[in-house]
Formats: C-alpha cells, sequence, structure tokens
C-alpha cells in the first residue's frame, strides 16, 4: 500500500514539475513581447508559486525524516 502511496505522490510530483517548467516557457514567451501583459505575467507567476509549493509538500513526503 506505501509503495502505491508513494509511485502516486511521484507521479503527481512528475506533472507538477511539467507544469512549472511549462509556465517558466509561458512567462517567457510572454515577456519578451512588444508589449506584454503584465496582469497575465502575474497570474501565471503566482500559479508558478504555487506549484513549488506543492512541489516542496510533495517532496517532503517523499523524503525520509533525519535524525540528526
Amino acid at each position: 500500500m506505501a509503495t502505491n502511496s508513494q509511485e502516486a505522490l511521484k507521479e503527481q510530483l512528475m506533472l507538477l514539475k511539467d507544469e512549472h517548467r511549462d509556465l517558466d516557457d509561458a512567462i517567457q514567451a510572454l515577456s519578451v513581447r512588444a508589449n506584454p501583459d503584465m496582469l497575465q505575467i502575474q497570474r501565471l507567476k503566482k500559479r508558478k508559486l504555487q506549484l513549488r509549493d506543492e512541489i516542496i509538500q510533495i517532496e517532503s513526503k517523499l523524503l525520509p525524516d533525519i535524525i540528526a
């Protein structure tokens, strides 16, 4: 059961990282336009930060706690 849970988390992590990378590309593409849509760029950046937080949460679940 734990293995299935970890596999599901790993797959979700991969999807979130892909979306994060896609948002990075979209932000870059919008930024180089002659007249960039700053509102859209801000929305994409906000979503990117949300994804980063989700990625960090999942990674912390996957990595075992190390007792020093």
